[in-house]
């Protein structure tokens, strides 16, 4: 007997992989939509009655009135560490088992923040905006050594710890805050652990490593941006709700930064804001504002989410999905959330 399966925010990067491997004991439809309650429309009667399992990425919102339409669902499974766009409340009181997928994209994410800071602080981000004639003739693409330069880093878990490792590399001086100090990375990569705020003050470049929780929504807001150096460099490839986007819109308009890079937004969902009227809705549509705003500044950087996203991570990201599904049915609890 296969299991229905629905596999949400199918994307051309993982279709490969799934003609390369063939489940037999998997009855899976494909949608490129995120799953949303928007997108319940495009379902039929079988689907919510027979579908054991979902597959989400971020992009998907699977509240209460989304897991409520399925009478037998019994795994959620996200292609992603976060998984705030889930309601657990609802998958622990429908006995529903959330997994995610921890560890991956590390080198990949690691990599890409060296490459916004290196195109920040090199500007190369302004020569590729600017004609060819303007680019021959102007002297105003002076940049920054690495090596002159200090690197905070806020939160060192896996992907934090990639980018100290990096860093080193270039010779740069290493700042770092976390709840737990690593001491691998103090011994051999002479990172210094510091307090928020002395980060915040002696480093050049501010980037962000953090899980989201409710605890942390807008970590990053006007107290935060005032303590860091003036012309210092921000960078987030974490996740868009740590920053309170406003605060940083003021803060460049001030001067205070020569460069932000980001790869989330506090809200990535602007492909159909002009029809929701709910209240967090609307505040995406006032954000989506403040996002073409930023957009528009000449030092500023912004990237769809894409820090995670070579062939080998998403590889690994499917791989781990499918292992972790077959370990639960046969009675495992590999990185299950509930």
């Amino acid at each position: 007997m296969s299991c229905r399966m629905l596999f949400f925010d199918y994307r051309e990067s993982e279709r490969t992989f799934f003609e390369q491997n063939k489940f037999q004991h998997y009855d899976i439809k494909f949608f490129s939509e995120p799953l949303n309650e928007d997108t319940l429309a495009k379902l039929s009667e079988e689907d919510f009655e027979k579908t054991m399992i979902i597959s989400v990425f971020i992009t998907s919102s699977v509240d209460k009135n989304v897991i409520d339409k399925f009478k037998n669902l019994r795994i959620i499974t996200t292609r992603s560490t976060g998984y705030d766009h889930i309601d657990i409340k609802s998958c622990v009181n429908k006995n529903i088992a959330l997994i995610n997928i921890e560890a991956y994209g590390q080198t990949s994410v690691a990599q890409f923040v060296i490459g916004l800071i290196l195109m920040l602080v090199r500007n190369i981000y302004k020569v590729l905006n600017s004609d060819i004639k303007a680019v021959f003739q102007s002297n105003n693409f002076t940049g920054r050594s690495l090596e002159t330069l200090t690197l905070g880093v806020v939160g060192t878990g896996e992907i934090g710890s990639g980018v100290c490792r990096l860093a080193k590399s270039f010779g740069m001086r290493i700042l770092a805050y976390d709840i737990v100090k690593k001491n691998v990375l103090q011994s051999e990569y002479n990172v210094e652990y510091m307090d928020l705020e002395g980060v915040l003050k002696n480093a050049d470049i501010i980037t962000l490593h953090l899980p989201y929780t409710s605890e942390n929504y807008h970590m990053f807001s006007e107290k935060q941006f005032e303590l860091m150096k003036q012309n210092s460099y921000f960078v987030n490839v974490s996740r868009g709700n740590l920053v309170d986007t406003d605060a940083l819109l003021k803060y460049l308009k001030s001067g205070k930064f020569s460069g932000v890079a980001l790869d989330v937004l506090g809200c990535s969902d602007v492909n159909h804001l002009e029809n929701n009227k709910s209240n967090e809705e609307l505040f995406c549509v006032e954000n989506s504002k403040i996002v073409q705003e930023l957009m528009n500044l000449p030092n500023v950087i912004i990237t769809p989410h894409m820090a995670y996203n070579t062939q080998d991570s998403i590889d690994f990201i499917l791989e781990k999905t499918f292992k972790y599904l077959s370990e639960y049915l046969k009675g495992g609890h590999d990185n299950r959330v509930v």
